[in-house]
């Protein structure tokens, strides 16, 4: 049999066929791993490492809160959920500390500041408990001032594999997200960072403070964005991208 084809024929065949490649590229650079089918996955660096994602505050504990009532909170577990779907997809295990908005502290704990204390050294004890791989804590930063914008990475100063993991955090969402050109820091004042032994970094993604970066930041698009950075960023450290050349510490 023989099918015969006008030029403009071919033509729209052509169009289609790189409709269906452009729609496949757009496909492959939103979504960060994918499952080869019959719930197998591709082969990573990332497969069967234990990871653990910390969604800062919950409960009575909203955290920062914007001028258009963005609560931190929210923002948190929204990207620790889709950051957690990136992870497994590319075959590692995943804990979260919480899956919803509650606290760790117990039932019988009262008082806003009796219950955030709980909550801290609770989510502490049950992470080192589990001894992960690695781990992210997820927050929102605030300060007085509208001006500032733009994420932030840290890590303790003697945790020098968390400074790895952090210095390449802070440089996916400086490349792809924007927003900031920091590096990552040092700090020794936070309990999380200070107790835990396993390489962990704390990222602030962003001011909700900032009424612009609030409105992006309360965007299921721009947290899938931002979701998707946060995996690339474990991605090189699995990777052993950079562990020659830690990040420089500061106070």
């Amino acid at each position: 049999m023989v099918v015969w084809i006008t030029r403009r024929g071919a033509a729209r065949i052509g169009a289609a066929a790189g409709l269906m490649l452009l729609a496949a590229l757009l496909i492959w650079t939103e979504i960060p791993a994918l499952e080869t089918g019959g719930g197998h996955y591709l082969n990573t660096p990332l497969t069967g490492k234990f990871i653990v994602l910390d969604a800062g505050h919950g409960g009575v504990d909203g955290g920062a809160v914007s001028r258009d009532g963005v609560i931190e909170k929210d923002i948190n577990m929204a990207l620790v959920l889709q950051l957690r779907d990136y992870l497994q997809q590319a075959g590692a295990v995943v804990y979260l500390t919480r899956e919803g908005d509650h606290d760790l502290a117990g039932s019988d704990i009262k008082g806003y500041a009796k219950r955030k204390t709980q909550d801290l050294l609770r989510r502490a004890e049950v992470i080192a408990q589990k001894k992960p791989d690695l781990v992210l804590t997820v927050h929102m930063n605030s300060v007085p001032s509208a001006k500032w914008s733009g994420a932030q990475t840290f890590y303790y100063p003697t945790n020098k594999e968390g400074g790895r993991l952090a210095a390449l955090v802070q440089s996916e969402i400086r490349d792809s997200v924007g927003h900031t050109n920091r590096v990552a820091l040092s700090k020794d004042n936070v309990y999380l960072l200070k107790t835990l032994t396993m390489p962990t970094a704390l990222v602030e993604v962003g001011f909700l403070s900032n009424p612009d970066e609030a409105r992006l930041l309360a965007g299921t698009g721009y947290q899938n964005k931002v979701a998707a950075a946060l995996y690339r960023g474990i991605l090189r450290y699995a990777e052993g991208e950079g562990k020659t050349a830690l990040p420089k510490t500061a106070g």
